[in-house]
């Protein structure tokens, strides 16, 4: 039995304690409540649960859409960096570049290892988007088809989609996939915020990565940010303070009750300064 002591954060505020494992496996968590201010002034470390990343497209120099072998090191970078468990994210691509991630995929997850990140399953981020707000998605954006989708989700569980409700046919076909067993975000989308209201009333669960590639807010034209703000349970956030501004994150937390944060990271995760690949896109990390 091994032990690790320090301010140990849980689900009731900090505790001054120790956690015992055995095997790798918690056994006990122990110890006496503490307030914030004392663990900021304290010289002890703070143990804190593993990260959940359901936004990760890569890391260590690999994307997951170079397939193969490219889902090991992202998990492997993900795990140094305090992450425990991801979805392994898509990019817009033809439909064999997505067969050849889901199989890189299905790999890791079959064969799962100590040291990384445990492979939840994959979030659909395109290629059911709009053509008109690709962000950074390369140019493959279509209309969903479920033969395709089944296809992909047999190679590996597809546990979010991102969809783009204005898209022609999509706002339907939401009740079908929510019945099916998948979860829906809106995303990557010029809908209005009638249509965003609509596709979650039609079952769509959140937002991906909030304000970004997405209709935003005018007080007469409240779009699909406004639609969030104003009736999501659940969104993705990116806290760099690039992506959002300071202070849209805190409209952001005021409003969305189960906001949640994300690294939507690359290839570039954990690497220099360079050139790395984002899908069919390459990009530049430089600080």
């Amino acid at each position: 039995m091994t032990h690790l002591d320090g301010h140990i954060l849980t689900s009731a505020g900090f505790l001054n304690g120790r956690i015992e494992f055995d095997a790798g496996r918690i056994q006990a968590v122990a110890g006496v409540p503490v307030t914030e201010e004392a663990v900021r002034s304290s010289a002890l470390p703070i143990v804190i649960p593993g990260f959940v990343d359901l936004h990760v497209h890569g890391g260590g120099g690999q994307d997951i859409m170079d397939g193969g072998d490219a889902t090991v090191t992202v998990t492997q970078t993900h795990a140094r960096f305090g992450t425990t468990s991801l979805l392994a994210t898509t990019m817009t691509a033809p439909h064999d570049d997505l067969v050849a991630a889901f199989a890189g995929v299905a790999s890791v997850r079959a064969r799962p290892t100590h040291g990384v990140a445990h492979v939840l399953g994959v979030h659909l981020e395109g290629p059911y988007i709009s053509a008109e707000r690709l962000g950074a998605q390369p140019d493959f954006a279509r209309r969903l088809q479920f033969a395709e989708l089944a296809g992909l989700n047999a190679l590996a569980p597809i546990r979010l989609i991102t969809l783009a409700p204005e898209v022609d046919g999509h706002l339907e076909m939401i009740p079908t996939l929510i019945a099916a067993g998948y979860r829906v975000n809106l995303g990557h989308s010029g809908a209005s915020y009638e249509q965003a209201r609509a596709a979650l009333d039609a079952g769509a669960h959140g937002f991906t990565h909030l304000y970004n590639a997405m209709s935003g807010f005018h007080h007469r034209q409240p779009g699909m940010v406004g639609a969030a703000l104003a009736h999501a349970r659940y969104g993705e956030l990116i806290p760099d303070m690039l992506h959002s501004h300071p202070g849209a994150i805190r409209v952001a937390l005021r409003s969305i009750a189960g906001l949640y944060c994300v690294t939507d990271s690359t290839a570039a995760a954990g690497m220099p300064d360079g050139e790395y690949r984002l899908g069919r896109q390459r990009v530049t990390r430089c600080r």
